[in-house]
């Protein structure tokens, strides 16, 4: 298995994600009940079980329940916090009586999401702070002054963004004083049009593929984390209801078990693994609350996909076999 860029900065850091945003009850105003507790501390213990020390939350996640009811699990066993490492994003304003959603790094905002992730969280810091999506409106200067503030104060220990290509990488990085640690992106089995991108360079199959150019080889070059966000692709090819899928991901569900059976292990793993098998060192991240699937997706750091394999999952997911 290849490197991880993160452990750069992130000593031992696992080489999966457990992502948060399924916690707190859902996207309501509900209050967090007891129930809500139990499952975090279910997830938490599933995920640290399966090698996973690596949280993923963001600011709006669950409207910031998924944050308030981790630091609920965190505040009931303090010690757990020595462990794991927790990653929380910021940028992102929902629609309310000011104005429409809109993305927001302006440098009171970015003060303000730490300020009340922390507060949510139960820490005194965040191992990194995201940039959750670009902003158009984004001063690179503002943004490199508050990110100074918030490393020389402790409360964020490394910076990275999401869903960000390359050159806004690049913009962004030639005003800090730090590195930019990591990028988030969709990517999975399904939705691989990051490696679509480059396989149709100087195709004109490939012209509407919605992808940046380069944005891997950026990171690889750079040696910036790439994480991939929906990495067990809702489930589809996993037992997913499949009444209304296409042909490719009914073929592809079907391959994804007949190599979980080669393979002696689950058809997540097999999923995960496709990203794994990646020389970019992808940071699956996996988003299920349920016990048996994050067991499952765990046994995925143990799959070396051949390049056989790897390729007959992709030209069953794209439907078609490579130009």
């Amino acid at each position: 298995m290849l490197h991880t860029p993160l452990a750069h900065y992130l000593p031992n850091v696992s080489k999966l994600v457990f992502g948060c945003m399924g916690l707190g009850g859902g996207w309501n105003k509900d209050p967090i009940t007891s129930t809500h507790l139990k499952q975090t501390h279910e997830c938490i213990d599933n995920a640290i079980e399966g090698g996973i020390n690596f949280f993923d939350h963001a600011d709006i996640y669950t409207f910031g329940k998924a944050e308030q009811v981790f630091g609920q699990a965190l505040s009931e066993r303090p010690e757990l916090r020595e462990h794991i490492y927790i990653q929380s994003k910021c940028g992102i304003k929902f629609a309310d009586e000011k104005g429409p959603k809109r993305y927001d790094f302006s440098a009171d905002w970015i003060e303000q999401s730490v300020e009340n992730s922390l507060k949510r969280l139960n820490t005194q810091y965040l191992d990194v702070l995201m940039l959750h999506r670009p902003d158009p409106l984004m001063e690179v200067d503002e943004v490199a002054r508050v990110f100074s503030c918030l490393k020389e104060s402790g409360k964020v220990k490394h910076f990275a963004v999401s869903n960000m290509q390359q050159h806004q990488m690049n913009f962004l990085q030639h005003a800090l004083d730090m590195p930019i640690v990591a990028n988030q992106i969709e990517a999975s089995l399904q939705k691989h049009q990051f490696i679509d991108e480059g396989l149709y360079a100087g195709n004109s199959d490939g012209k509407d593929i919605n992808f940046t150019p380069g944005n891997i080889e950026y990171c690889r070059s750079f040696d910036i984390q790439i994480q991939s966000w929906g990495s067990l692709c809702q489930g589809l090819y996993t037992g997913g209801d499949l009444s209304n899928a296409s042909q490719a991901d009914i073929n592809t569900s079907i391959l994804v078990n007949k190599l979980a059976a080669i393979y002696g292990t689950s058809a997540e793993a097999i999923v995960l693994a496709w990203l794994l098998r990646h020389p970019a060192s992808i940071q699956p991240i996996i988003g299920t609350t349920n016990a048996k699937r994050i067991k499952a997706s765990c046994e995925a750091i143990n799959v070396h996909l051949s390049r056989e394999h790897w390729y007959a999952l992709y030209e069953s997911a794209k439907g078609c076999e490579v130009p």
